[in-house]
């Protein structure tokens, strides 16, 4: 029988099958604030009626290593210059990394955009070695950005401590936001929504 030929009855079975795929599809592909989590309480700490703009992955040479997500005040945040404005990147690692490997690359990062002098970027180093712990697959590391005050970091929502410094921070989330970053379509997903509404 050839895989073309067509049973009796069987057109009606299939228009159910088809219908029923489409609407799982239309499920997976609702638009992400229909399902968004709630913000953490370390983030809405700090963001007044906080909500998620955005979310992504980066992978690095096939490999997963985090997902991302950027989480906004209700009045939503200027792209072109979010240091002026307070939000909250999270990273959920799909990797082990050691804090000094995490340090090392973000120092790397803010490098390579130009941010900072040659003294201050190793400070800055120091400190986020200081600070951030070695990760396992599923644990959090989150970065809250305090406009004129600096970065306050948690851990699987446990306060890791700041680098009271807002030149830092400003280099710091640049790696995810600034144009320039090393992953735009990452960048693209994180700001989606995170515009005011018009």
């Amino acid at each position: 029988m050839s895989p073309h030929t067509r049973l009796p009855g069987s057109r009606r079975p299939r228009v159910r099958m088809v219908t029923a795929l489409c609407a799982g599809l239309l499920a997976l592909t609702a638009p992400a604030h229909a399902e968004a989590p709630l913000p953490p309480p370390h983030v809405q700490k700090y963001l007044a009626d906080a909500r998620l703009a955005g979310n992504g992955k980066l992978t690095w040479y096939g490999i997963h290593v985090y997902d991302a997500r950027l989480y906004v005040p209700g009045a939503g945040i200027d792209s072109r210059d979010s240091a002026g404005s307070p939000f909250a990147l999270e990273l959920t690692y799909k990797r082990s990394l050691t804090g000094r490997a995490i340090a090392a690359s973000s120092r790397d990062e803010i490098e390579r955009l130009g941010f900072g002098s040659a003294a201050a970027r190793a400070r800055w180093y120091e400190q986020m070695v200081k600070l951030f712990p070695d990760v396992k697959r599923d644990h959090r590391l989150a970065g809250v950005n305090v406009p004129g005050r600096g970065a306050r970091f948690y851990y699987d929502g446990v306060p890791l401590g700041s680098i009271d410094d807002p030149e830092f921070a400003n280099a710091f989330f640049a790696i995810w936001l600034d144009e320039r970053t090393i992953a735009p379509r990452l960048r693209e997903s994180l700001l989606r929504q995170a515009a005011a509404a018009s």
